[in-house]
């Protein structure tokens, strides 16, 4: 079951590529925090995210 809306995905591949990008750019052991970039990511393509359903969170707009 989805509950991640649109501007929600579009947001969090935008940050997670964002934070994905530290693996080329920073050249000390600190780039592998560019690897928390995959949460936002995978959670923004599938439309899915866990803490939401723990807090009760839905910004997926439902269909009429």
């Amino acid at each position: 079951m989805k509950n991640v809306g649109n501007a929600d995905r579009t947001i969090r591949v935008i940050i997670g590529i964002v934070l994905l990008s530290l693996l080329f750019i920073v050249k000390s052991n600190a780039k592998y925090w560019g690897l928390i970039g995959l949460v936002p990511l995978i959670t923004g393509l599938i439309g899915y995210c866990p803490l939401y359903t723990i807090f009760g969170i839905n910004t997926l707009k439902k269909k009429r």
